[in-house]
């Protein structure tokens, strides 16, 4: 009896650890709580109000939303990635007088042709083909002119 194995299935599925949390929402969620009690405790009214809808935005764009079932930071480092690398690529070979001579006298090379001619069929010829495809190649045309000798 063979042994049977479970596949793992959702592998990209990130583990939850606190309710619907996952571990990486959960540490991007502390930490701009983090930074918006600061500005609270230690910032006045007009700091906090900024730093709530900046940081808590963020904070929530960066933990819950993503796009193209992607994560949203992945997808700034894709966007940033692509703005980089240039979209089109052209090539421009610039060549010299004797690689241009080269390459147009390339093509223009003949080949020399073989004309062979056609030997004249006998008939003794396809009536031993025809004998070595019928006995599966036992059939043996050299033996044939051995017997008649």
């Amino acid at each position: 009896m063979q042994s049977q194995f479970t596949v793992p299935q959702f592998i990209d599925v990130e583990d939850k650890i606190l309710g619907p949390l996952t571990v990486r929402q959960f540490v991007i969620i502390l930490v701009s709580a983090l930074i918006i009690f600061l500005a609270f405790r230690f910032g006045d009214f007009a700091l906090f109000v900024l730093t709530l809808v900046i940081v808590g935005g963020l904070g929530l764009l960066f933990a819950f939303v993503k796009i193209g079932g992607q994560t949203f930071h992945y997808f700034l480092l894709n966007i940033f990635q692509w703005t980089k690398n240039p979209k089109k690529r052209i090539w421009r070979k610039n060549y010299n007088t004797e690689e241009l001579n080269f390459l147009r006298n390339k093509d223009m090379v003949q080949e020399k042709v073989e004309i062979v001619q056609a030997k004249p069929v006998r008939r003794e010829h396809i009536r031993d083909l025809s004998l070595i495809v019928n006995t599966g190649g036992f059939y043996n045309p050299e033996d044939r002119q051995n017997y008649e000798k």
